[in-house]
């Protein structure tokens, strides 16, 4: 009788687990995400689906860096701000003070350094720049493969977590740099200040899951699906030359 109720209770966790492993692999969509609408920044709708990137960026991993980090940061960063007088203060102008303010620095920085990066890319990106950015690439680095290394090099060489920068000066012309774990070149305390036009993310959970130690892999994948149409426009309104 022991043996059977002992059986029994083995079955009984078992489904238990299993129901559990189901329920946790069920995908969330971007639209099924709660963002509150009383809150002073929102979180922006992804602008393609989970597994639209593939197989360059995997659906997993898109997921949770949107549904999980990406809410984190706009949901500390709504907090940081709430009842102080940073209420009311655009994400742009917040950046200007952040170098003041540790809790914006890292929520403000990761809020706006994530909506510019699904901006950047595409399902359909790739490829290499054309028009007026193409040229200015070419003037600036000697060869889009240049550049293409340049830009790699300054993503595989940020230690320990952050970001890699394509932007345009205050002269008009291209730079490229990085910055640690959520800082921007719009922060005021950024050493290269310029305005992005390109960015991406070298934070471990923006590519492990797929990539695991191989960031070089990782960010030649990015190339993949760099939309050069939206960095064109960027590049276009701040006045590139």
């Amino acid at each position: 009788m022991r043996l059977k109720l002992l059986f029994i209770f083995q079955l009984f966790l078992f489904a238990g687990f299993m129901t559990s492993q189901l329920s946790c692999q069920q995908s969330i969509s971007p639209q099924q995400i709660q963002k509150p609408q009383n809150m002073a920044f929102k979180l922006p709708d992804l602008p393609y689906a989970y597994n639209a990137l593939e197989p360059h960026i995997d659906a997993m991993t898109m997921e949770i860096h949107y549904s999980r980090h990406h809410a984190a940061y706009t949901n500390n960063l709504n907090a940081a701000i709430a009842g102080t007088n940073l209420e009311g203060k655009t994400i742009e102008e917040l950046m200007q003070v952040a170098g003041s303010n540790t809790a914006v620095r890292n929520n403000g920085g990761g809020f706006w350094n994530h909506n510019f990066f699904w901006s950047v890319m595409s399902p359909t990106g790739g490829g290499e720049p054309a028009g007026a950015l193409g040229a200015a690439i070419t003037a600036r680095f000697g060869s889009f493969d240049e550049f293409k290394k340049q830009f790699s090099q300054a993503a595989v060489s940020r230690f320990g977590s952050g970001w890699a920068w394509l932007g345009v000066k205050a002269d008009g012309s291209l730079m490229i740099c990085s910055t640690p774990n959520q800082d921007n070149p719009l922060m005021d305390i950024a050493p290269d200040k310029c305005t992005p036009i390109l960015g991406l993310d070298v934070w471990e959970h923006a590519y492990y899951l797929k990539y695991q130690n191989k960031r070089p892999d990782y960010i030649s994948a990015f190339f993949n699906v760099i939309n050069w149409q939206q960095v064109s426009e960027y590049y276009a309104a701040v006045g590139g030359k």
